[in-house]
C-alpha cells in the first residue's frame, strides 16, 4: 500500500485527471489519504463541443466547471481549487506566477506527493508547462522537505528516454470510479461501453492500470 499524508493534483484541464490517475486518487481516498485537486484553467479553448454539439465558445468554461465538479465527486475529491489561468496560455504566463499558487498550496497542505505531468514529454503545450512548474516549485524547497513528483508521460517514444514508468498501479478495484470520472467529461469524452460494465474483463484490462514516473531532481 501506498502510505501518503496528503496529496496534492496539479493539472490544468479538467479532464486531465480521468484516464492518468483517477483510479488512483480513488484508491488512496478509499484509504483515507487526503487528496487536493488544483486545476489551473477551466479548458475554455478546447476544440470539443459535446457530441452532438451542445456547449458553444461562451458556454463551455461554465460545462467544464460542472463537468469537473461531477469527475470529483466520482473519484470522492472533496477539495478541489480552481487557478484560474486561462487555457492554451499557461505556457505564456511568467514562471513565478503560475509557481507562487503551486508553492502556496504546498506550504498550507504539505503534501508528501504531488501528481502532475511529467514535463516535455506530455503532447500538449499546457501540460508540459504546468508540469515544469510544480518541479520548479518543488525544487526551491529544501531537499528535506520534497513531497514527491510522480509524473504522467505520453509522448512518442517518452519510455525510450525516461525508462519504463517506476510507478505502476494496479486500480481495477476502482474501475468504476474511473469510468465515472471520464463519462462526467461528457464535452470533451463519449465514453460507450455497451453493455458492458467496470466488473467486465475487457474492461478492467482497458482502465485497470495506471503510470507514472517519479521525477529525479538533481
Amino acid at each position: 500500500m501506498d502510505k501518503h499524508r496528503h496529496i496534492l493534483v496539479v493539472l490544468p484541464h479538467p479532464d486531465d485527471e480521468c484516464h492518468s490517475m483517477s483510479g488512483s486518487l480513488a484508491k488512496f481516498i478509499s484509504e483515507g489519504v487526503p487528496v487536493t485537486y488544483a486545476c489551473l484553467t477551466l479548458g475554455q479553448m478546447a476544440r470539443n463541443m459535446g457530441r452532438p454539439l451542445f456547449a458553444n465558445r461562451i458556454t463551455l468554461p461554465g460545462i467544464r466547471k460542472l463537468e469537473l465538479l461531477e469527475s470529483c465527486r466520482s473519484i470522492g475529491i472533496t477539495d478541489l481549487r480552481l487557478l484560474g489561468f486561462h487555457d492554451k496560455m499557461v505556457e505564456f504566463e511568467k514562471d513565478e506566477d503560475v509557481e507562487a499558487p503551486i508553492l502556496a498550496l504546498i506550504e498550507e497542505l504539505k503534501p508528501s506527493l504531488i501528481m502532475t505531468f511529467y514535463p516535455g514529454y506530455s503532447v500538449h503545450p499546457d501540460h508540459d508547462a504546468t508540469g515544469a512548474a510544480v518541479v520548479r516549485a518543488v525544487a526551491k524547497l529544501p531537499v528535506d522537505e520534497r513531497p514527491e513528483v510522480h509524473g504522467v508521460a505520453f509522448s512518442k517514444g517518452c519510455e525510450d528516454i525516461l525508462g519504463k514508468p517506476d510507478v505502476v498501479r494496479d486500480v481495477r478495484a476502482f474501475v468504476k470510479q474511473k469510468i465515472g470520472s471520464i463519462q462526467a467529461h461528457r464535452s470533451q469524452w463519449q465514453l460507450d461501453l455497451g453493455k458492458k460494465t467496470a466488473n467486465d474483463r475487457e474492461v478492467q484490462e482497458r482502465f485497470g492500470t495506471e503510470r507514472f514516473w517519479t521525477y529525479r531532481f538533481g
